[in-house]
């Protein structure tokens, strides 16, 4: 997901399809993928009405008018109209000069889970003035997801906090680690009791399906479609399963599609890996900056290491008596890894954990900014605001329904305690933390073995190559991962940006206009090129 840099939220108005059972395709979707193109002609169409009040919340009045806002009915399973359906959430931004409308461009801002209903809102933070006036842009929530049948586990927010309050970041005493997997065990079957028949239909090929159907919904004959993160998959997957319905794919922030969708273990390592790459070069260049960079004195990358270190064995106490252990320093560098511009107060944090470790006469007249708000901001994933007894449950569980969907595991939750020793020696900050998300959660997740995901080819024999974005830095979803995507689509090309962060879209003007055209012109850019962001962690000179 793009964390720090966009947020996500959204709900919706009426309307109506025929499910997959009824619907004729017009032409054959990627060899092997057993399913058709929803045909654009016998598709009830989207039923645009007016957004709410709290929908446009942020839209200058001048410009609420391009706003309109739907809901549109898909079967829970596609192939099975008898399991009943579910209403997407959709918001549509309208091109700004209508006579040069090319069609629309789907937007996914990743997750998975990630709310992509007010997307639109925010479309000049990603594309050029051009791409906004020749698209209509349109935001959704997949299935599952936000005002798309939220998929629950829970019906109260006190079950949730209780089951949950044992998945600590980084479980290393065997006391943690048992409560962190029976933590997981319990989430699996509050799943199976409460989240009914979606659970079973959450993977990416479900999502894309009906993407298919929106496409076809709006009356575009092909689709236009930028995804971010897990979004890249979904985009890469279309491309897959529907070649001939595909106009122009950008995904930024890449996954790689085999690896993620045929061994999950394998995958969520190599995050892990990613994320010490990320931290690697944060350390590098904040050596480079100096006294730009609070953490900069001395060997940034020792003070780390002995930093960590230390916190595995003991917590220690920064300013305002704010707990600082193995856990926060995991989070909180996590997190700043994915925004750049959250670095220099990252390295405010690191240098005054590090200074309770070597005090000095003037670490000790330093006064240091509050460590509190940065630290609580990137671990908010793990609190629980709603304590009011049998006060209703309104998260959602569709980060571990579709992840845990897509990616095979094939392991049981007894092994789960060795892969993250193993997977911690490989990436000593990282690794740990990363075992105790998705393959931990998944080695007891009640739909793995139930779901329908799409696991290859992935060969894009499209019209017009994929675009594909990856940063060299980023830490989510590693440089290397693009370079597989670009591969196993084939048909692609690849936008090399030396940047930190994850994704770029909206962050480098030689991107942003290569992306828009590519969406416009359908103009392809050449393969190979390296870009610059727009700025530089720290206000270092950008390289050539």
């Amino acid at each position: 997901m793009r964390a720090g840099r966009t947020a996500r939220i959204g709900t919706l108005v009426a309307a109506l399809a025929v499910t997959a059972a009824a619907v004729t395709g017009t032409a054959a979707a990627a060899p092997g993928s057993g399913v058709r193109a929803a045909a654009t002609g016998s598709t009830a169409a989207v039923n645009w009405g007016a957004c709410t009040k709290a929908e446009l919340a942020g839209v200058p009045a001048d410009q609420a008018q391009l706003y309109s806002c739907a809901r549109y009915r898909v079967p829970i399973d596609h192939d099975d109209a008898s399991l009943g359906t579910i209403d997407l959430a959709l918001m549509k931004r309208a091109a700004k000069v209508p006579g040069q409308r090319i069609g629309s461009l789907f937007l996914n801002p990743g997750g998975p889970g990630g709310s992509g209903l007010g997307m639109p809102k925010r479309g000049d933070k990603y594309f050029q003035p051009q791409v906004l006036d020749r698209f209509d842009l349109i935001g959704f929530d997949p299935r599952g997801v936000g005002a798309s049948n939220p998929l629950r586990c829970f019906t109260t927010a006190e079950d949730a906090h209780d089951v949950k309050l044992g998945q600590i970041s980084v479980p290393i005493s065997r006391a943690e680690i048992s409560a962190a997997m029976a933590s997981f065990r319990d989430y699996g079957q509050f799943c199976r009791r409460n989240a009914g028949t979606l659970l079973d239909h959450m993977s990416t090929r479900d999502v894309v399906r009906d993407l298919d159907k929106l496409r076809a919904a709006v009356g575009d004959k092909q689709l236009s479609f930028a995804g971010f993160s897990y979004g890249t998959l979904i985009g890469a997957t279309y491309a897959a399963m529907f070649p001939q319905q595909t106009r122009a794919i950008v995904i930024d922030g890449n996954v790689d599609p085999d690896l993620r969708t045929n061994d999950g273990v394998t995958y969520d390592v190599a995050r892990a890996q990613g994320f010490e790459i990320a931290l690697d070069g944060f350390l590098k260049r904040c050596a480079q900056a100096g006294k730009a960079c609070a953490f900069g004195s001395g060997d940034p990358r020792a003070k780390f290491d002995e930093l960590r270190d230390h916190l595995r064995g003991e917590p220690i106490t920064l300013s305002g008596g704010e707990r600082f252990d193995l856990g926060a320093l995991t989070d909180t560098t996590s997190g700043a890894l994915y925004s750049p511009g959250r670095f220099p107060r990252l390295a405010q944090v690191l240098q005054q954990a590090y200074d309770v470790l070597h005090p000095t006469v003037q670490s000790q007249k330093q006064r240091y900014p509050d460590p509190k708000p940065l630290i609580a901001a990137l671990r908010a994933q793990n609190t629980h605001a709603d304590t009011h007894p049998d006060s209703p449950y309104t998260a959602n569980d569709s980060y571990y329904g579709v992840n845990c969907a897509d990616k095979p595991m094939g392991i049981g939750p007894d092994q789960v305690p060795g892969i993250a020793a193993k997977a911690e020696r490989e990436s000593p900050t990282f690794g740990r933390g990363q075992v105790f998300t998705d393959i931990a959660a998944c080695s007891t997740w009640p739909s793995a073995k139930t779901s329908d995901p799409y696991r290859g080819p992935w060969q894009a024999h499209t019209a017009t190559p994929v675009l594909v974005v990856s940063n060299f830095y980023d830490p989510a979803t590693q440089y290397r991962f693009g370079r597989r995507m670009a591969a196993e689509l084939g048909n692609s090309r690849l936008l090399s940006v030396d940047a930190f962060g994850h994704c770029i879209l909206g962050d480098a003007k030689g991107v942003d206009e290569a992306a828009a055209a590519y969406l416009i012109d359908l103009k392809v850019p050449a393969d190979g090129q390296v870009f610059q962001p727009d700025t530089q962690p720290f206000g270092t000179p950008e390289r050539t």
